[in-house]
């Protein structure tokens, strides 16, 4: 059986969102399989997965504004600005680091702006990823990204830990917003958890887990797979 439409999956933690394309394209049993929106292996949530003649609009969804829910850590800060990398500073919290100053903080780093790309990214400069010279210790010159954060909420704050709300453009590294935060703040940030729960129009409500995917028959499959032709204009399938 051929399928052919968009599969929203939630994508689990420690997965790349490359592992997910590979296990799909096992399930499906075709190799035209991709995605429109890379998450980190931390990160879980909605992966918009294109499937088939769906593959055509991969530029049109990878440009659409993404939203996530989150948690970052103040007082300490990694060298990839996430739980997955080395610890590069620990600092102590201020008491009068409030709920209302860190909200305030984050209203304040709403709006359009340049966002320079953490080194642990797989941007490529002369033709290396970053990834690989920051693995070695090495700082390389990257250019500023532009980008807009349409919405960053505080959701809860727990100690040290700040639970948050964010919409942002695409190319956004949330965890690049935690850190910068961070450092706004004094005591540094790092990103501890990430969701993405929307992506444009479509809802993590509506995504499925691997593990409920590889139990369906084709024909359930095929009744979850969206049709492309519904959510893109067609000048972008050409």
């Amino acid at each position: 059986m051929e399928f052919n439409g968009i599969l929203l999956i939630d994508k689990p933690q420690e997965w790349t969102s490359h592992d997910v394309v590979a296990k799909l394209r096992g399930v499906l049993h075709t190799k035209r399989v991709g995605h429109a929106g890379t998450l980190d292996p931390l990160a879980t949530g909605l992966l918009v997965v294109l499937v088939g003649t769906a593959c055509k609009a991969s530029q049109y969804l990878m440009s659409q504004e993404k939203a996530y829910t989150g948690t970052l850590r103040l007082g300490v800060v990694t060298n990839s600005q996430d739980a997955d990398g080395e610890v590069l500073e620990e600092n102590p919290v201020p008491a009068e680091l409030t709920r209302e100053k860190i909200a305030e903080a984050m209203r304040a780093s709403e709006g359009d702006q340049y966002q320079t790309p953490p080194m642990f990214s797989a941007i490529k400069i002369n033709g290396r990823p970053l990834y690989k010279a920051a693995r070695k210790g090495l700082e390389v010159e990257r250019e500023k990204r532009f980008i807009r954060i349409a919405k960053f909420e505080l959701l809860d704050k727990r100690g040290n830990d700040v639970d948050f709300y964010v919409e942002c453009t695409k190319g956004t590294y949330v965890r690049t917003i935690a850190h910068d935060l961070g450092r706004r703040l004094g005591p540094g940030a790092h990103l501890t958890a990430l969701r993405r729960t929307a992506s444009g129009k479509f809802s993590l409500n509506d995504a499925v887990t691997i593990e409920a995917l590889q139990a369906m028959s084709p024909e359930e499959i095929r009744a979850r797979l969206l049709s492309v032709h519904d959510h893109v204009p067609a000048v972008a399938l050409l």
